[in-house]
């Protein structure tokens, strides 16, 4: 059984190990591959594992080999998961693996942005303390996140996960979610999409892309945050338009903003983003930390063991 990584890189750049999969199978693994590449280094294979690279209708119907594509992150927009479902094709995902390290990711921005410890910290480092006529300085607001209410759109792993460091630090959470208010602790309160973003002081998207969701930041949605207002994004960059929040931040309407994810990745020289005003951006990092990937790894391999035996799990295409 031939199984093929096209992009194992990211996720194991090679401080884990591929010895356990090379276990199951005849095993190539591909750093990166190009879209004109993808058909010729994944002939033959019956097991198909891909991070970003997309899998179309077309691809998998040239591929007459395959009959399991295991993605290698919990989203899994690149694959045509109907024409899969169709073709009796096996997709797998890999669910809430990162979810601790990106409710992290979310408070880091935060933490950030409040206490401004990268410019302070650079400021030190250039000799301003050291010339100080005072024991401290600061030149930016500081802000304390204590009875601060924070809004997070989408109340899943990632989401309670994030919610529930909020409450750590004394916040008032209130949360945009499918779930009734019975379903949630009393510590969360549900509120409507247009309430979180006028009453919130900070605003984390943490919902998947869906055509409901994309684009759902927009120039009306900054408009009704306050100007004191914090927009927190590790979800997917295509929720926000990035030259309305680029306008907003620009002008004044927001205060800051925190972005793990933008809608081209690696992003254009001319984003809006990189220029605006204070806007602190992270090159997709969140799900990176070494403990997240090593049980990315490891539910990679349960879900390919688990199809072998035929009790497949994470299956995304039934």
């Amino acid at each position: 059984m031939k199984i093929v990584v096209l992009d194992g890189y990211a996720a194991n750049p090679g401080d884990l190990s591929w010895d356990e999969l090379r276990t199951l199978g005849e095993c190539v693994i591909y750093d990166r591959t190009a879209p004109e590449e993808v058909l010729e280094r994944a002939a033959g294979a019956e097991i198909l594992l891909t991070n970003k690279v997309p899998l179309s209708a077309e691809t998998m119907a040239a591929l007459p080999d395959l009959k399991y594509v295991g993605v290698m992150a919990t989203g899994y927009n690149i694959i045509d998961v109907e024409a899969a479902r169709n073709r009796g094709i096996v997709v797998t995902n890999i669910p809430a693996y990162s979810t601790a390290s990106v409710a992290q990711m979310v408070f880091a921005h935060i933490l950030n942005i409040t206490m401004q410890v990268q410019h302070h910290s650079d400021e030190v480092h250039q000799g301003r303390w050291t010339r100080n006529a005072d024991f401290c300085f600061w030149d930016t607001p500081l802000i304390e996140l204590h009875g601060k209410k924070i809004g997070i759109v989408g109340l899943g792993n990632t989401g309670f996960a994030t919610a529930r460091v909020a409450i750590g630090f004394g916040m008032e959470v209130y949360a945009y979610t499918s779930k009734s208010p019975f379903q949630l602790p009393p510590e969360i309160r549900k509120m409507d999409l247009d309430q979180l973003f006028q009453e919130c002081d900070i605003i984390s998207l943490n919902c998947p892309l869906t055509e409901a969701t994309r684009g759902m930041v927009d120039s009306r949605r900054l408009h009704q945050m306050k100007p004191t207002a914090i927009l927190i994004n590790t979800g997917r960059g295509p929720l926000v338009n990035e030259q309305d929040l680029a306008d907003a931040l620009n002008d004044g309407v927001i205060y800051a903003a925190g972005v793990d994810v933008l809608s081209q990745e690696p992003p254009r020289a001319d984003n809006p983003l990189l220029t605006a005003r204070n806007c602190f951006i992270t090159p997709h990092v969140a799900w990176a930390t070494t403990a997240a990937r090593e049980r990315l790894m490891q539910i990679l391999l349960d879900n390919i063991r688990g199809y072998l035996d035929g009790k497949v799990i994470n299956n995304v295409a039934r």
